[in-house]
């Protein structure tokens, strides 16, 4: 069978890779020349809303599926008058839009942070009034690793910050004094099965994940699947779903979801039985969904800008690099390693993800202690 994908970057890749001991062959549409998932299959390079490519593209697959949900959505529903897309034009309507993800967020009973749209500097004015300070600014669309998003802390940020936002739509919310940012990744067939990963606990630098740690047996478990559960069935949902949230207390605040395989799930390739990627183009496929229980604590450590000497990091027990064929630049995903216990003691298995996060230029985050 063969998987059309929207997007050649590193998803695709890991994609890709997953769908080799499927039998499955894949095609990209990017408009990349250098698409890092090129190598893996046929790649289509041209424009998104390229209508001759996207027919292309459906004419060569038998199901289509995207890696990032800033892909237009005219070209996902015009894919979906030529054969199967998943997940849907309608998903992609939802995550796309922060106002209406907020929204749909609430109409579920799914809490989430004080919000309201802001369209204009006197709207922004009212909204933080009634809001209050610290609050975060952030563009209905088209942001992520940290882009289209600014901190007010103070009365005097609002003006130089709206000046700087160029009357974009955008939306204010409550900056939460949360304890922990967390996600859960669910998987939903095209006949209904779900499955659900452990808790992934996250940590971030500059609006980009920097490291996520697997948290089998949380407490917080069985919250956070019966919210993504509400998501996934009201959506009709096929694919991999994340749900990323924000720990306060004792409850869960939806924050965003990802309509697609998620960097904070990048540990199951090596730390669980069937990985995110291998289940999301198992439900995409209507086959049966691999079990999802996870081996050992596990750990991922993104790679930013620049690649550490592999050897250092193979030096590393457990310690399984991925890199992914990109030029290195600052701030640019590049890759990233993935770490398993290998039945050592929770100390070692701190020590281990230090080491890495050293490697990986994250020191301030070295220093801290990750297991329960």
């Amino acid at each position: 069978m063969i998987v059309g994908v929207l997007g050649g970057g590193q998803l695709a890749r890991m994609l890709a890779q997953a769908g080799k001991s499927l039998g499955l062959s894949f095609v990209f549409l990017s408009p990349e020349p250098d698409a890092c998932a090129a190598t893996l299959g046929e790649h289509l390079c041209a424009d998104y809303e390229d209508e001759t490519a996207l027919a292309n593209l459906a004419e060569r697959s038998d199901v289509v599926t995207y890696e990032f949900e800033n892909v237009p959505i005219q070209a996902v529903r015009s894919l979906s008058t030529r054969g199967p897309v998943h997940p849907s034009a309608e998903v992609l309507a939802v995550a796309r839009d922060r106002m209406h993800e907020k929204d749909y967020f609430r109409a579920l009973k799914i809490p989430t942070p004080e919000y309201a749209a802001v369209d204009s500097f006197d709207e922004l004015q009212q909204a933080v009034a009634k809001i209050g300070l610290p609050a975060v600014l952030k563009t209905r669309t088209q942001g992520y690793d940290g882009k289209g998003q600014a901190v007010l802390r103070s009365p005097q940020d609002l003006a130089e910050v709206w000046t700087a936002w160029g009357n974009a739509p955008a939306i204010v919310e409550a900056l939460i004094p949360f304890e922990r940012e967390l996600s859960i990744i669910a998987v939903r067939s095209s006949v209904g099965e779900t499955a659900f990963y452990p808790l992934s606990e996250n940590h971030h630098r500059e609006g980009v994940l920097r490291l996520s740690l697997s948290r089998s047996g949380e407490a917080m478990q069985s919250l956070a699947e019966s919210y993504i559960q509400r998501l996934l069935d009201d959506l009709g949902y096929v694919g991999v779903l994340a749900l990323e949230l924000f720990q306060a207390g004792d409850k869960l605040l939806a924050n965003e979801i990802a309509p697609r395989v998620h960097n904070s799930g990048h540990w199951t390739i090596e730390g669980a039985d069937t990985s995110q990627f291998e289940n999301h183009l198992r439900a995409i496929l209507g086959m049966p969904l691999g079990a999802t229980s996870v081996r050992s604590p596990a750990a991922m450590v993104n790679l930013i800008g620049t690649l550490p000497d592999q050897d250092e990091l193979l030096a590393v027990q457990g310690a399984v690099p991925h890199f992914y064929g990109k030029a290195e630049r600052p701030g640019r995903k590049v890759g990233h390693v993935t770490l398993t216990s290998a039945n050592c003691s929770p100390d070692e298995f701190d020590q281990r993800v230090s080491r890495l996060l050293t490697l990986a230029n994250e020191t301030e985050l070295a220093s801290h202690t990750f297991q329960n």
